[in-house]
């Protein structure tokens, strides 16, 4: 890590920032987003205007804002903070009222000539509202029960809103991009405790509740959990997704088919190819190796922004960092272990490959602040 530390006294002021930019990250998620042009030119059929080129497209806007906001200083993001949640907040109860209907689910909203998906802003400003609160808590009361509540109130809000639309994968985005913050800001190991027997809890509930008058969960996504448990008891109807995807993971074996040679999504078998279940096409055309390899970037991505955020001397940084690094991994978790069964199937998309422009955007957004704690640590 070496390369973060070099001498930059003697170049001039305007250029340095340039240089402390985290360059790695950089890189890396340059080379993830182009795995992701070749697997969409590839369920194109090789037409590159159909999901390919708007995604580069969106991926050059997505690094111009990423480079733009990097060089935003960190006292105007814990300025912003509160404002940011409350407008997220709002938006999506303007969901709730005036949202638009698409696939069975209520999450976008149009302001304008755009269409918005207040949810995927909620991600990053629910880490940057509880960054700036526990860089503002004294340690000593991070773990008392008044200032506990304040941070779950803050999480619980836009994860009740997001579940109701209904999209369970955002909500257990949030849930967890704001544990990962509370857990780094150094709450009791006894919170999280109860908070595991708490959906211990849930999931009995949700169970329990199924057929009755107060059913917790839409039928569609208890089908996703009968599907999860046992694909076999509907191949054709709610196991027919994760089977056509187990099918083609293993069709690729060790080195895969090769490139627009996999037959699951050459013959549409595989549901979604260009978004949830894009990971299946990367498995199945270059196996093993290919999967394994993305997986690899995405892990140094993580790696890269945990040594930024452990060798940040600024609270509310690190936090901002541990925050949305942590949201990350979550995102591509989920989505891995979805389409290859050790996850109930829940709609997450596969960041900065699956086909999608808000989703893009604001991950590129979060990495620019990720970016701007980066260049303005203390030195």
């Amino acid at each position: 890590m070496a390369y973060l530390d070099y001498d930059v006294a003697h170049v001039p002021a305007g250029w340095r920032r340039i240089l402390y930019l985290n360059w790695p990250l950089v890189f890396l998620l340059t080379a993830i987003a182009c795995i992701g042009f070749l697997m969409l030119y590839s369920v194109g059929g090789g037409r590159a205007d159909l999901w390919a080129k708007p995604q580069i497209y969106r991926f050059a806007a997505g690094m111009a804002a990423m480079f733009a906001l990097a060089f935003v200083p960190m006292w105007f993001w814990r300025g912003v903070s509160v404002f940011a949640y409350v407008i997220c907040l709002l938006l999506l109860v303007a969901v709730e009222l005036f949202g638009d209907i698409g696939m069975g689910a209520q999450r976008w909203i149009e302001l304008g000539p755009i269409r918005l998906q207040p949810s995927e802003l909620m991600k990053i400003a629910l880490v940057l509202i509880l960054a700036a609160y526990y860089a503002w808590l004294p340690l000593h009361r991070t773990s008392r029960p008044l200032w506990v509540l304040i941070p779950v109130a803050l999480i619980l809000m836009p994860t009740a809103l997001v579940l109701k639309q209904p999209d369970l994968g955002t909500s257990i985005m949030l849930m967890a991009g704001g544990g990962i913050v509370m857990f780094a800001a150094g709450v009791s190991l006894w919170y999280f405790g109860a908070v595991i027997a708490a959906v211990v809890g849930l999931v009995w509930a949700v169970l329990e509740s199924r057929g009755t008058d107060w059913q917790l969960l839409k039928d569609y996504q208890y089908r996703r959990i009968d599907t999860f448990l046992d694909p076999s008891v509907d191949p054709l109807g709610a196991g027919y997704n994760i089977t056509q995807a187990q099918i083609a993971l293993g069709s690729g074996g060790w080195s895969g088919r090769g490139f627009m040679q996999g037959t699951q999504s050459r013959l549409n078998f595989l549901p979604e190819k260009q978004t949830d279940f894009i990971f299946t096409v990367l498995a199945e055309e270059f196996g093993f190796i290919g999967a394994f390899s993305l997986l690899v970037l995405y892990t140094l991505v993580i790696g890269f922004c945990l040594y930024s955020a452990l060798s940040n001397r600024d609270r509310f940084g690190a936090l901002l960092t541990l925050g949305i690094s942590g949201t990350f991994f979550v995102y591509f978790a989920i989505n891995m272990g979805m389409v290859m069964g050790l996850l109930p199937v829940v709609g997450s998309p596969l960041p900065l490959v699956s086909y999608g422009g808000t989703a893009m955007m604001i991950l590129l957004m979060g990495f620019g602040m990720v970016q701007s704690a980066h260049v303005h640590r203390p030195r």
